[in-house]
């Protein structure tokens, strides 16, 4: 690592109350897709956390990611590990997810830095109970005067009741519930139309979420898939609604009504999210935007519906 940015990782780390961490940032060099899926399988493989994952997890020098934008009306405000995303429309702006703990400091700098006024968020979208999709959610009630927290009844009962279950360290807790949606429900502001789908399998509760996203002259129907991994399962029968939700996605880029072009993933390692923002850097003037990739999104889809289907020969013979 070079000095400078040991130097730089000790500044955040101050700035953020912490000690300067005993650089967890080594464990990979930037945010590298690969490295990072292989580290998660291998977690999920043996269930046990890896102590420097886990720390590498929950050191914000090392989770930082300057907010950047693939469309016009679209930035990323997450960090490393975890998406968050804002929509910009005619009539205010829409977050997705609120990451957790740590990272919700950075996450409203981000916003900050992304040019968007607390006030101007009307809307925050959650996917799905988990800490590190939920888990800032009570900062942000805080912070966004004007914002109304939406989930799928599911999604905010188990967001309540993983919150209640937290404790020590790792404790956070859940604002009270407000827009409840379900499968087919639209959300309109300000020329754009988000809708929800349900699909249950991440957790029974996780909803997606489509909506418009501009690129100069062009418009093109992105989602949001609310759930990647199987690392919360509690039978077949979970892993069977997982299959049924993949399918659904399937059946969504495939349709004519909503041809999904987009994929803003969750989880960035999951799809090459930093790879492609470098990519994307480094585009001409004229050429096509890479996160226009309806086959791509397609084999996306693939490779979940394949781990799951895999997943539920397991869950079966248990």
């Amino acid at each position: 690592m070079k000095l400078m940015t040991i130097l730089k990782a000790g500044i955040a780390a101050a700035a953020l109350g912490t000690a300067a961490p005993a650089y967890a940032q080594d464990l990979f060099d930037g945010c590298p897709s690969g490295s990072i899926l292989q580290r998660f399988i291998g977690f999920g493989k043996t269930g046990k956390m890896p102590p420097d994952l886990g720390k590498w997890l929950n050191t914000p020098p090392a989770q930082f990611i300057e907010p950047w934008s693939p469309f016009d009306n679209v930035d990323f405000v997450g960090i490393c590990w975890v998406s968050s995303w804002l929509v910009h429309t005619d009539d205010g702006v829409v977050l997705i997810d609120t990451l957790y703990g740590p990272f919700t400091k950075s996450l409203a700098e981000n916003i900050k830095a992304a040019g968007v006024d607390y006030a101007d968020i009307k809307y925050v979208l959650m996917t799905h109970g988990h800490f590190d999709h939920a888990g800032g959610a009570k900062a942000m009630k805080e912070l966004l005067p004007n914002a109304t927290f939406v989930m799928t009844q599911t999604g905010w009962d188990e967001a309540t009741a993983s919150a209640a279950a937290s404790s020590g360290r790792r404790a956070w807790e859940m604002i009270e519930p407000e827009m409840v949606v379900a499968d087919g429900d639209s959300i309109e502001i300000g020329g754009n139309t988000f809708k929800v789908f349900e699909t249950p399998g991440h957790t029974w509760g996780t909803a997606s979420y489509s909506f418009d996203v501009k690129d100069g002259n062009n418009t093109h129907r992105a989602i949001v898939i609310g759930g990647l991994g199987l690392n919360a399962i509690e039978g077949p029968s979970q892993v069977e609604a997982y299959i049924n939700s993949v399918d659904q996605v399937r059946a969504l880029i495939e349709s004519p009504e909503e041809k999904l072009e987009v994929n803003l993933t969750t989880h960035g390692f999951a799809d090459n999210l930093d790879e492609n923002r470098q990519l994307l850097a480094q585009r001409a003037e004229g050429e096509p935007n890479l996160f226009v990739n309806p086959e791509g999104l397609l084999k996306q889809v693939a490779r979940l519906r394949a781990g799951a289907v895999s997943r539920l020969e397991i869950e079966q013979n248990k």
